[in-house]
């Protein structure tokens, strides 16, 4: 079985987009900052849905994706 990613990133996003965020060095939302979200879309496994809801969950936080 795969261990835990270590993420800040909720589990809505989905295991898929989780691990692979973290596979491009993407587990906090600070780093979410210095990227695009077509950046991020063009990630395999990362969806529009994980996009809105990072997005969703930056804003929360007074942050969002670059441009």
């Amino acid at each position: 079985m795969d261990a835990a990613i270590e993420t800040e990133f909720p589990r809505g996003i989905g295991k898929v987009a989780t691990r692979e965020l973290a596979a491009h060095g993407y587990t906090r939302y600070a780093q979410l900052t210095e990227v695009t979200a077509k950046e991020l879309l063009a990630i395999h496994g990362v969806g529009p849905k994980s996009i809105r809801i990072l997005g969703e969950e930056l804003a929360a936080r007074g942050l969002g994706f670059v441009g």
